[in-house]
């Protein structure tokens, strides 16, 4: 594909990202940065939403994974509608009654400073190294595509790739993002879908006899019955959906910021339930294409799998320049609704949690969180150009990994809080949420090798466990 129709494509994209901020930034106030005014429209956060919840990742590996795990993948998502409903039930109206902008205000409230701290710094270090991780992905592409020919840096790639984010969510943060990231999703969508068709009709399938062929091909098995010790057995991906939804998107201030931004709680509840249902219709979307690559892959000879297959499908000469178009548009839509987010999530709560910004006169605040954007964007600069000097695909998975340990301490503390009555010494609780992830990786790696059984991402529920366990032992007996 022809570099500057890419680069063309791409700005036109952007410009239309740019516009929608300058549309929706009247003010650049930090209660329109933070919370949106609390004046954003439900249906808007939930279509966005879908869209964040997704990233570059996860539109290019959902559909490369089914080679190896089938429709395994769904189990993960059913169990997501149940997290979602706690989310709605249990942790918005705590959000909406404290009145909070960052979440993690919470911990401090119901535990004391070092509780708060701790709960803020493992959201500032998972959403630093995810985001990064993401970016890094969509910037390798588009190296490879379009800057590699022109022999430009990689530094430079990555450089205006986190400008342009910078540019269009600097003013008005997550008021702009809620928009932009409705944008982003349609995109993503219509990309999918796109792709769907035009691959099915390269194989002159219609829609009826390819969904047809995917019920019918070994790609399809979705659920898992028959041993327990598989990572893919149901009962373990369906728990492990219910707590990931709850800790990756109940726990994660990037998350419940859009949430938040809904006028009530009455509001909040409705976008949480309506996003879930749609979430479930496009995550088997996406199953499904990725069992329509795999068989399309067997009609022309492609040997491409996993995170390499989606790419090299919509990149084949069988295809319209329209479908890797949208492909990359896709990607890019992907990455970008879930990396703009995330540097405002964590803008907000820095500026929040450790710069304590609410209480700083009025006229300094401004300043202060405009500072602190700008250091987080160089932050992810940094740590991309970290991840392209390592250049190790494993290595780099591995710091990705070690990033989701540090939702369990979060889910540990907020169980706590929420299911008992104690207190803690909060003075000790440093020492509980970094032995907790420490405890966890070492019990994935001895499990198999002592009891044959292989931990999966229910992983997180046993980090969340060791984490109580230690508060329990921490508690006060007053």
């Amino acid at each position: 594909m022809n570099p500057g129709i890419i680069i063309a494509v791409l700005l036109a994209y952007f410009a239309l990202l740019i516009f929608i901020s300058r549309i929706t930034s009247d003010d650049e106030g930090n209660e329109s940065f933070f919370v949106g005014k609390r004046q954003s429209p439900w249906y808007v956060v939930a279509f966005g939403m879908i869209g964040a919840s997704l990233s570059g990742v996860t539109f290019i590996s959902v559909p490369g994974w089914v080679a190896t795990s089938q429709f395994s993948y769904f189990q993960m998502v059913l169990g997501y509608l149940v997290g979602y409903a706690v989310i709605a039930t249990v942790l918005m109206p705590l959000y909406y009654r404290l009145n909070l902008t960052s979440i993690y205000s919470y911990l401090e409230d119901r535990f004391g400073f070092w509780s708060y701290k701790s709960g803020a710094f493992y959201f500032l270090l998972s959403r630093t190294i995810g985001a990064a991780f993401r970016l890094f992905l969509v910037a390798n592409v588009l190296q490879i595509l379009v800057f590699d020919a022109w022999n430009i840096p990689f530094a430079v790639t990555v450089a205006l790739t986190i400008a342009l984010i910078w540019v269009y969510t600097h003013k008005a943060g997550i008021k702009t993002i809620i928009w932009t990231d409705t944008l982003q999703t349609l995109f993503m969508l219509i990309a999918v879908v796109l792709c769907f068709y035009y691959v099915a009709d390269a194989m002159n399938f219609s829609i009826s006899t390819a969904i047809e062929q995917i019920s019918l091909s070994e790609y399809s098995k979705t659920f898992f019955l028959e041993d327990s010790n598989s990572a893919n057995f149901f009962p373990k991906k369906f728990l492990a959906g219910a707590f990931i939804a709850i800790v990756m998107t109940g726990l994660d201030q990037d998350m419940m910021q859009k949430n938040l931004s809904c006028p009530n709680i009455k509001d909040a509840q409705k976008n949480m339930f309506w996003f879930s249902i749609v979430l479930v219709f496009v995550n088997l979307l996406f199953l499904g294409l990725g069992a329509l690559l795999y068989i399309f892959a067997s009609h022309f000879g492609i040997t491409a799998t996993g995170d390499d297959l989606f790419a090299t499908v919509a990149m084949h000469e069988s295809m319209p320049i329209a479908v890797g178009l949208f492909f990359l548009l896709g990607l890019i839509a992907a990455a970008y609704s879930s990396a703009d987010s995330a540097l405002t999530a964590l803008t907000t709560s820095f500026c929040v949690d450790f710069l304590d910004i609410e209480k700083k006169e009025k006229r300094k605040q401004v300043s202060i969180r405009k500072r602190s954007h700008i250091l987080f964007s160089v932050i992810l600069f940094l740590v991309i150009l970290i991840f392209k000097l390592i250049n190790d695909e494993s290595v780099i998975s591995a710091l990705f990994k070690v990033a989701g340990y540090t939702y369990g301490p979060l889910l540990g503390m907020y169980a706590f809080g929420l299911f008992t009555k104690w207190k803690i010494k909060d003075d000790l609780i440093i020492p509980v949420v970094v032995l907790a992830p420490i405890l966890s990786y070492v019990l994935q790696l001895i499990a198999p090798i002592w009891w044959g059984f292989h931990f999966g991402f229910e992983l997180l529920i046993v980090n969340g466990a060791l984490c109580f366990l230690g508060m329990m032992m921490i508690r006060k007996n007053n």
